[in-house]
């Protein structure tokens, strides 16, 4: 789920370019030929990049298309100056990798934090403080040149459109979209942003949050952090916990919500349901398991 998105059903983007281990094994060779004796394992291809382990500690991750490159590249300048500040492990870069003739963009070599993601494990309910803290940690304000981001942290009524004609399929398909659904989006749409701009992740649904026995071990992902409304990120909370006492300890241990930016937090919270819900059914049945969860907790609130 990424900066070009599209509102038609498409599903899973293709890669734009083979990428397997021999691929990566001569970009190590080339450019950090220490790391060639470790072994590559293949892990999953998301939305916009390839992952592999690299041995036990590391992993190297490259994009599958062209408009994930500035993506990375976001990761590889920003993250280490952000990560100092932030109270869950996030991968700061361990290695750079460059462009070549066999390999058009820009590569990361990343630490490996374990965990599986929250979408298959989800954080016990006592993880609401520690979530509650790590995201006070990162919403602080971000320099006048921080990644500019058109479908991250923006009014929610630059993405009505696109969010609204994904809500109009839905209807089609299934029995999540409730009158209660539709008067909870006009309700943030017509709400407006009453902070001033900070630091987001951008993206953090559950399988950008990583859990080991119940704990959340690692916030991975960052192509899409940006400057912007901290309601984008606030949406996490219906994303991430089942048990509605949970999100409501999230939302007092992170104090002083506005009751303006939690309902464009639930907006934002349909918006990223309906687009895992939308593409999901095409081609990705985890994305559409994590969207309808989504929207069946927004309609408990």
């Amino acid at each position: 789920m990424k900066s070009d998105e599209k509102s038609r059903s498409i599903g899973t983007p293709v890669s734009e370019i083979e990428i397997d281990t021999t691929l990566v094994y001569n970009l190590l060779a080339d450019q950090h030929p220490d790391l060639t004796y470790l072994p590559i394992h293949f892990v999953e291809a998301g939305w916009d990049n390839a992952m592999f382990r690299l041995g036990d500690q590391l992993s190297v991750r490259l994009p599958r298309r062209f408009s994930a490159a500035t993506l990375i590249e976001n990761e590889q300048t920003w993250l280490p100056k952000l990560s100092y500040q932030l109270t869950l492990p996030v991968p700061t870069p361990y290695r750079i990798g460059k462009p070549t003739q066999s390999y058009p963009w820009g590569w990361s070599v990343l630490p490996w934090l374990s965990g599986r993601s929250a979408d298959i494990e989800e954080p016990h309910t006592n993880q609401a403080q520690l979530f509650a803290l790590f995201l006070r940690s990162l919403h602080m304000p971000a320099p006048f040149n921080a990644p500019r981001n058109a479908v991250r942290g923006v009014p929610l009524i630059h993405r009505a459109a696109a969010v609204e004609e994904r809500m109009q399929r839905l209807e089609t398909k299934t029995n999540l979209i409730t009158q209660k659904l539709k008067n909870t989006w006009k309700t943030a749409l017509n709400t407006s942003i009453d902070v001033e701009a900070k630091w987001l992740h951008g993206d953090l649904h559950p399988r950008n949050i990583l859990v080991q026995d119940g704990k959340i071990t690692g916030i991975i992902d960052w192509g899409d952090m940006t400057s912007g409304d901290i309601a984008t990120d606030l949406a996490s909370i219906w994303m991430l916990f089942s048990d509605q006492n949970a999100r409501q300890q999230v939302i007092a241990s992170y104090a002083n919500i506005s009751e303006a930016t939690l309902q464009r937090a639930l907006g934002w919270a349909i918006l990223f349901a309906c687009m895992l819900l939308d593409t999901g059914l095409v081609d990705h049945p985890r994305h559409a398991v994590m969207g309808e969860r989504i929207l069946r907790r927004v309609c408990e609130e």
